[in-house]
């Protein structure tokens, strides 16, 4: 009898990715999803005692590009344990600098610069568009936020061709060999209805010893980058060019994620890392509270957090490296039990002086570090530890690092394999209960990256674990990964979730 593996989980990821060019999107499609399962918005800025209860599902965002969710167990007491998965919603990309108008030999061209460690190369010859969010000025003199997504392929890196440059291996500069091309010079002044002489015109009113226009601090958007680009984003925006104030654009290929392979097994795909593990760890928190009663024994608070800027270091308002987790944790901690007299999960109970409720919940909790991992590569064999060789479709990949370059331990371990033994088996497996797990290590004579993970465990004290999906061509501009361990990490997290409570006061170590 055949076996058709269900790709739900997968296809339903595509339509994630796909839509979610830039962390700003990419937080935009979360919000949805977590609002469609009754999710409430609460913000930074607004007390929080007064309206977070046990039973309840909230999320707040900070700066549109990260987001952290969570739902309160009906069983909450403050010093209680959190769960928790921690991933990023960035991806190397290439950002439109602040000028970026540019023209070439009658080319039009933009300027861009460079975000996180990208495979460089892979960005030439590719259909490209824009994406990002524009401030805009409202009718009432404020400022708000919208997002943009030029659907449609305005820009390319041409190559040059190999009978001019037959370099082997190829070789370019960033700074001068990287600007895509939008257009032609002529074409545009077709379209403007203008000739040399008034492109001439229009560059002595942009100089201020010839113009008499208002004043304005920085060089005007219509000056710094191309009108017919500024066009575009104001109509994706639904405004006029002159209500844009600024944006934050970044280059994104606008050929769409698919479903590949012989038997319908890989997803090829831009962003896997590390939209995939953002997209599994909000299925995972959403699929953990399908049932009517799914709070209602919980003495635990289930979160997810997805960070910005994890490709450049984490180090900003809104990466994993500053105060928006720790910040979040210290306010839950100390949220009020549903009822004074509840006496249940004396284990986790705390005393009648909640001063230590902060410590004594990151104590108790767990927090997995989510970030795709390495599949072997058959035409690199070399380059894998030959015991630790991660395959696709055969489960998520914990990643371990003697050097702590992730924040994996033993009793990490041991919780993960609980977790995964209780979770509901993928569609994929006839028989099994359980998902999968792989473990990987770096070779010693190799590189190791690093993760979330290793500061965060730094900085809030509570237990890690490092994780994620195989997958190759990491940083590439189309990324290959495994269409079944989509699944895969749904379930593992789903579980995580369900379990975390029951499972985490029994791998007793301090």
């Amino acid at each position: 009898m055949s076996f058709k593996p269900s790709l739900q989980a997968a296809e339903d990821f595509l339509s994630f990715v796909n839509a979610s060019p830039t962390p700003f999107h990419a937080v935009h499609s979360v919000k949805q999803r977590l609002e469609s399962h009754g999710f409430k918005q609460i913000k930074e800025r607004d007390p929080w005692s007064s309206s977070l209860r046990p039973g309840g599902k909230y999320y707040l965002t900070r700066n549109g590009s990260s987001i952290v969710a969570f739902a309160i167990g009906n069983k909450w007491k403050p010093g209680n344990p959190i769960g928790m998965i921690g991933a990023h919603t960035d991806s190397p990309c290439l950002r439109i600098k602040p000028v970026s108008k540019k023209s070439s030999d009658g080319f039009l061209q933009v300027g861009v610069e460079t975000y996180g460690g990208g495979l460089w190369h892979t960005w030439f010859d590719r259909d490209l568009s824009v994406a990002g969010r524009a401030i805009v000025k409202t009718s009432d003199g404020a400022f708000e936020s919208k997002l943009v997504k030029v659907d449609r392929p305005i820009l390319r890196i041409p190559s040059l061709a190999v009978h001019l440059d037959r370099q082997v291996p190829f070789d370019f500069n960033k700074e001068t060999q990287l600007y895509p091309i939008t257009g032609l010079v002529a074409a545009e002044l077709n379209r403007q209805g203008k000739t040399g002489e008034d492109t001439k015109a229009d560059t002595d009113k942009s100089d201020p010893e010839k113009s008499d226009s208002t004043f304005s601090p920085i060089t005007p958007l219509s000056e710094r980058h191309h009108p017919y680009i500024l066009e575009l984003v104001a109509s994706e925006a639904g405004v006029s060019p002159s209500d844009i104030v600024e944006f934050e654009l970044v280059l994104y290929d606008t050929q769409k994620s698919c479903i590949g392979g012989l038997n319908n097994e890989l997803i090829f795909s831009a962003r896997l890392d590390n939209l995939m593990m953002s997209y599994c760890s909000t299925e995972g928190l959403i699929a953990s509270l399908s049932s009517d009663d799914f709070l209602a024994s919980d003495p635990t608070i289930r979160l997810i957090a997805l960070f910005d800027h994890e490709e450049i270091g984490s180090q900003t308002a809104q990466g994993a490296d500053s105060n928006l987790l720790p910040a979040v944790l210290r306010r839950l901690s100390v949220i009020p039990a549903e009822s004074d007299s509840d006496t249940s999960f004396d284990k986790l109970s705390v005393s009648d002086d909640a001063s230590t409720a902060h410590e004594q919940t990151l104590a108790t909790s767990f927090l997995v570090s989510a970030d795709m991992a390495h599949s072997v590569h058959p035409n690199y064999p070399g380059k894998y530890e030959s015991h630790h060789r991660p395959e696709m479709n055969k489960g998520t990949v914990i990643k371990i690092n003697a050097n702590a370059r992730y924040a994996t331990n033993a009793p990490g371990i041991v919780l993960l394999q609980e977790v995964a033994r209780r979770a509901k088996p993928a569609s994929t497996s006839i028989g099994e209960s359980g998902v999968p797990l792989q473990l990987f290590v770096v070779r010693n004579d190799s590189s190791c990256g690093s993760t979330i993970g290793p500061m965060l465990s730094a900085a809030l004290g509570a237990r890690t674990l490092d994780l994620g999906n195989p997958q190759l061509a990491m940083h590439s501009i189309r990324e290959t990964g495994g269409a079944w361990d989509v699944e895969h990490a749904v379930n593992l997290f789903e579980s995580f979730f369900v379990h975390f409570g029951e499972v985490g006061p029994k791998i007793v170590i301090d």
